[in-house]
């Protein structure tokens, strides 16, 4: 069903609410979520939302969220989660970064015991769209291999990196350090579509291009031993650091095991205290052109900046509406209906 951005948006909030969300972080977990399906990645959209109310229910998300900040010195925070929303906990985090980043010149914010943060572009681009460069990281439950290894340790951790983009939108990379995010994996299963071979392993440390082995067994990191270096540190500081549950300590947000325990880290550097703003954006954006106007290899028509494809869709989203999942609206449907709202999604069907 290709559904209206802001009937996405409404039914998110609606559902939040219902968990016992408060007003405001409602707004923010279903600007989130809502955002990861306008972007092109359904992998960390609104499907969140019934696994949301089955952790609530069971105890394992406690709502409304309720920050606790552990130590507050010079250009660094620490915040405790408490076990709230993840969106909540990394979205203050990077506010107390960007905070910290106008006075000193680089903030830093590390987070632990929360729960999965959705899309970490989110968090880099409130620092860019505020003429700062943002970073975001954070850990997850183990699901790759150390490099040359069958049993899954670490999370897909991933990094999101954003720039201002000197006139035009934000540069954002978003990426997880395994080659696609188990998200992907699980849709497959959920679609019951073969995955392509290289992005999993089976329990036995073989290839697979089913999602059911692929499950059971590890993804594999990007750039091989490089991701696997990448997703060592990014555990390491986001989870031993932090305070937080790391390797295979963390929980996944897919099965009510118990508290996830997910940590995070939000930096953000003021460009000011480097170099005057405009003559950065002048940089940038010669910077930019000449990246588009370098050569091109074979047949291809255009060379894209990190995160441009996204933005484009999430601008086709606004204006078109975006397709959900036929499993994913009969869940957010049936979550309405037992939460005693009158909405459901095709109240905002889009039709061609």
């Amino acid at each position: 069903m290709r559904v209206a951005a802001a009937h996405l948006k409404r039914i998110s909030i609606a559902l939040l609410r219902a968990l016992g969300a408060g007003e405001s972080e409602a707004g923010l977990a279903a600007d989130n979520l809502v955002m990861a399906d306008m972007r092109g990645i359904p992998t960390h959209g609104v499907n969140f939302l019934p696994m949301l109310a089955e952790r609530v229910e069971r105890g394992l998300v406690v709502l409304p969220t309720s920050l606790k900040v552990l130590s507050d010195s010079g250009a660094v925070v620490h915040l405790d989660g408490g076990n709230g929303l993840g969106q909540t906990a990394a979205a203050e985090g990077m506010r107390a970064a960007i905070a910290k980043g106008r006075r000193f010149g680089v903030g830093l914010s590390l987070i632990r015991n929360t729960n999965h943060i959705g899309l970490l572009a989110f968090y880099t681009l409130m620092a860019a769209e505020q003429g700062l460069i943002g970073l975001c990281l954070c850990n997850g439950a183990a699901s790759m291999a150390p490099w040359g290894g069958a049993e899954a340790f670490f999370g897909s951790n991933p990094v999101s990196l954003a720039t201002p983009g000197g006139g035009e939108d934000p540069v954002v990379l978003d990426m997880s350090t395994t080659v696609v995010a188990r998200g992907k994996i699980r849709r497959a299963q959920r679609l019951k579509e073969r995955i392509p071979l290289g992005w999993a392993l089976d329990r036995n440390g073989a290839p697979t291009a089913d999602p059911d082995a692929a499950m059971k067994g590890t993804l594999l990191p990007i750039g091989g031993p490089k991701g696997y270096g990448m997703a060592f540190f990014v555990d390491l500081i986001c989870g031993l650091l932090s305070g937080s549950k790391f390797s295979r300590q963390v929980k996944t947000f897919h099965k009510p095991e118990g508290p996830t325990g997910v940590g995070v880290t939000a930096m953000a550097i003021d460009v000011a205290h480097f170099m005057p703003p405009d003559g950065f954006a002048s940089l940038v954006g010669e910077h930019l052109r000449a990246i588009r106007g370098s050569a091109r290899a074979g047949d291809t028509s255009r060379i894209f900046l990190p995160g441009e494809i996204e933005a484009e869709s999430e601008r086709r989203s606004a204006e078109q509406g975006m397709e959900v999942d036929g499993p994913v609206c009969q869940a957010i449907d049936c979550l309405l209906e037992q939460k005693g709202l009158a909405m459901r999604l095709k109240d905002g069907e889009v039709r061609s």
